[in-house]
């Protein structure tokens, strides 16, 4: 439907779209006359009258207003998304700002893009705050998307659609909805952007990983890295090359690893990011401490990391789990077993690649126990240790945590 500029032109374009007359729109609660003038900008409804010209006319009431609050939602749309931009370990109380400030527009939403998104962010946002109802105003801002044919937003609500399965652990679900999403996508939108074909190979692959299809999951992501390169578009590749690399390190094939980490590097230098290179910082450490054994090495990469960067909150949990890792391979139980308990795993680690790697603490933790000791505190951390990795898929994380339970018990 195209834009119109007042109220008037609004209602009597969809009544002739309709091929009403005025006597059939006005029916037997308002005047032929006086609907004429509503038309015509002379005559203002009340909001009883444009209720009952909405049913008349089978339009939500916010159809025939959206022309009139649209500047109204842009300017909201924009406060909203400057809050919805904050980084997770930066937030406050952002979201409960964004309910209140799209709550108070809701009834003037329509069917254009400004009233999509908001209805996006508002789901996605009741969802986070653990509310029912984030699904309905997913499912409306999904119809607006499609009938609009903006494809990327569309394919984004399939995304955080699996997304949420997958913060349920439910990996199965998960990709299923993905994969059911993306056939959706792929049917009705005759063309997909380069960048967001690139967003669903990244999801689809780390799925394939979490349900232990590592076959599909390369097969998925060497062909989203080759399209990358094709096109030339780079979103993404450095979240690709670190899944490529945690695999390669994971199935042990250290050319592999090699590989990818100066893939990792080389885009870090050219997007003047650091996060990639952090990343391959945290792996030199990871692989010294559970591949390689060399913990006095790993101990002193760790000092060096604390001391050289600023830390974000994302890598506190996991340099905490190295640092343990490595007192206790010097033998510095205590202060290993202190580094562990105040490792927190955080709320959306979900992944069974980081989960896998958070659980061999507690062997680790378990082993700097029975040092010390404690033996019963040292078979209760590998108990839940093998406890949480059991249905994790098997990786040489699950085999450390399996060998020491049977050391110990």
């Amino acid at each position: 439907m195209c834009l119109i500029d007042t109220l008037g032109e609004r209602i009597r374009t969809l009544r002739k779209q309709r091929k009403m007359t005025l006597e059939a729109l006005a029916g037997d609660q308002l005047t032929k006359g006086m609907l004429s003038l509503i038309e015509n900008n002379k005559a203002n409804p009340s909001m009883d009258s444009l209720s009952y010209i909405a049913s008349r006319l089978e339009v939500d009431i916010s159809e025939l207003l959206e022309g009139n609050h649209k500047e109204e939602l842009r300017r909201v749309l924009e406060s909203v998304d400057a809050l919805y931009s904050v980084p997770f370990d930066e937030e406050t109380d952002e979201n409960e700002q964004i309910i209140e400030l799209i709550e108070q527009i809701l009834p003037k939403l329509g069917r254009n893009y400004e009233s999509a998104r908001l209805l996006d962010i508002y789901g996605q946002t009741l969802h986070y705050l653990n509310s029912d109802a984030w699904e309905s105003y997913i499912n409306r801002a999904a119809d607006i998307y499609d009938e609009l044919n903006i494809m990327y937003r569309r394919a984004k609500i399939g995304i955080f659609r699996s997304l949420v399965k997958f913060a349920m652990s439910d990996f199965p679900a998960a990709l299923a909805t993905l994969l059911e999403e993306r056939k959706y996508i792929e049917m009705n939108h005759s063309f997909i952007e380069p960048m967001t074909r690139i967003d669903l190979d990244y999801h689809e692959a780390i799925l394939h990983f979490a349900v232990d299809d590592s076959e599909a999951a390369m097969e998925v992501m060497e062909r989203a890295i080759e399209y990358s390169k094709e096109q030339r578009v780079f979103y993404n590749v450095d979240n690709l090359y670190r899944l490529a690399t945690i695999q390669a390190l994971m199935a042990q094939d250290e050319d592999r690893v090699d590989f990818y980490r100066h893939k990792l590097i080389h885009f870090a230098e050219f997007s003047e990011d650091d996060d990639p290179f952090f990343f391959t910082k945290f792996l030199e450490i990871h692989q010294l401490t559970s591949y390689r054994h060399d913990y006095a090495k790993a101990l002193s990469l760790v000092e060096a990391f604390k001391k050289t960067y600023k830390i974000s909150v994302a890598y506190i949990p996991y340099l905490q789990l190295e640092q343990g890792k490595a007192l206790y391979g010097v033998g510095k139980y205590e202060e290993a077993i202190e580094s562990f308990l105040n490792m927190h795993i955080a709320h959306y680690t979900k992944h069974p690649f980081d989960l896998s790697i958070f659980y061999e603490g507690g062997a680790y933790l378990a082993k700097c126990y029975a040092a010390i000791g404690q033996r019963e505190k040292a078979v209760e951390s590998v108990q839940l240790a093998l406890h949480h990795i059991t249905s994790m898929p098997d990786s040489p994380y699950k085999t450390f945590i399996q060998q020491t339970y049977e050391e110990l018990t």
